[in-house]
């Protein structure tokens, strides 16, 4: 006779790593999502502490995957998956203003000014599911050619501005009154390379010291 299979507490949590994988959503920004330590899931998945979800975080967790809150713990008897979406509210959307600047991939460009003219509504759950959790963010305008065909001239990148530990990759820089859109990496010795996409335009050395990283590029918008 067959042993029927258990509803044992490790599976939930394979569930839940399996779902957080499947979505790209970090551990620590759903943890977040809760209102918890970034901690909170990572430890529950892997040391068993909490040894259950709270009712609450799994329902939260259960609507955020649209599961059933069965597959994260529930008793089946209290378990349902809600057939509607929830209800849309101002919380739900995060405004990313649209700056009035440009950021050149060309030669260079001085900006006019600062000021947001319109902005852009991001789901909050869609910026959670790409990991932009926490990130300081607007939107302004590339000019110029220098990074095609990654960036065009005319395509809108959102800019994450919060403090992070530098790493190399695609940023917007100030140099003195201009603002550059460049593939930055660490050159040693306090100082940085500022690299082309477009390889009619030769890397260029700069000392840390002239240069203000703004933030990282995260994302872009443009025709195709």
């Amino acid at each position: 006779m067959t042993k029927p299979a258990e509803n044992s507490l490790e599976d939930p949590r394979k569930r839940l790593l399996a779902l957080s994988q499947e979505r790209g959503a970090s551990l620590a920004s759903l943890s977040e999502l809760l209102g918890r330590n970034p901690s909170y899931l990572q430890q529950f998945i892997r040391k068993g502490s909490p040894k259950k979800l709270e009712e609450q975080d799994r329902r939260t967790l259960a609507r955020f995957f649209g599961v059933s809150e069965d597959e994260l713990g529930a008793p089946k008897e209290k378990s349902y998956i809600d057939p509607t979406p929830p209800p849309s509210r101002e919380g739900d959307w995060v405004e990313v203003p649209r700056l009035d600047i440009g950021a050149s991939a060309g030669p260079g460009a001085l900006p006019d000014s600062e000021a947001a003219f319109d902005a852009f509504r991001f789901s909050r759950r869609w910026l959670v599911e790409q990991g932009f959790e926490g990130a300081q963010l607007s939107a302004i305008t590339v000019e110029g050619d220098s990074m095609e065909p990654l960036l065009n001239n005319g395509d809108e990148i959102l800019v994450d501005r919060a403090p992070r530990p530098f790493r190399d990759g695609v940023h917007v820089v100030r140099m003195g009154d201009t603002l550059v859109v460049k593939r930055v990496a660490s050159a040693g010795g306090g100082r940085f390379s500022l690299l082309s996409q477009n390889l009619a335009y030769p890397p260029v050395n700069v000392e840390a010291e002239d240069i203000e990283i703004v933030g990282r590029v995260i994302w872009k918008g443009g025709r195709i």
